[in-house]
């Protein structure tokens, strides 16, 4: 887990190809630990360390409601590989959690300026506005929608 990620560029739509709406869309979030703020910044160059709300590159935020570690039996958070497909029982409740953020009008105005791509940064705060090493995901993309 860390407390800041930056991916790698994320190529953005043709300028003239129009949208309706553009989502970053986080997959696999680890909400085993801690609860935090995910600060989502979009910039072709990245962020600083000390980006916050008031940076001209913040996109919006999602929350992690964190189940604050295991207190059970050995295994008792292990989250199952497989399921049997007419399991009808819910979902274990530390399934990797996926949050999506509108971020439609930060790319319209990347666009603007002839960006091809951008980066996504995302520093974690937990409700003590502190940077945490609670963050840990599998993959972030870009949609867009006609």
């Amino acid at each position: 887990m860390v407390e800041r990620f930056t991916s790698k560029p994320i190529e953005l739509p043709p300028a003239d190809r129009p949208f309706e709406r553009a989502d970053l869309i986080f997959y696999g979030l680890d909400h085993s630990g801690a609860s935090f703020e995910g600060q989502v910044f979009l910039d072709p160059r990245g962020v600083g360390r000390d980006a916050g709300t008031a940076h001209r590159a913040y996109v919006g935020s999602f929350f992690i409601f964190g189940h604050g570690g295991c207190f059970g039996d050995i295994g008792h958070c292990d989250v199952p590989q497989e399921r049997d497909p007419f399991d009808r029982r819910p979902p274990h409740q530390l399934e990797p959690a996926v949050r999506i953020l509108t971020v439609t009008e930060a790319v319209q105005r990347l666009l603007e300026r002839e960006a091809q791509a951008a980066k996504v940064t995302v520093i974690a705060r937990t409700p003590a506005k502190e940077p945490a090493d609670v963050l840990a995901f599998e993959t972030v993309r870009l949609a867009t929608y006609a």
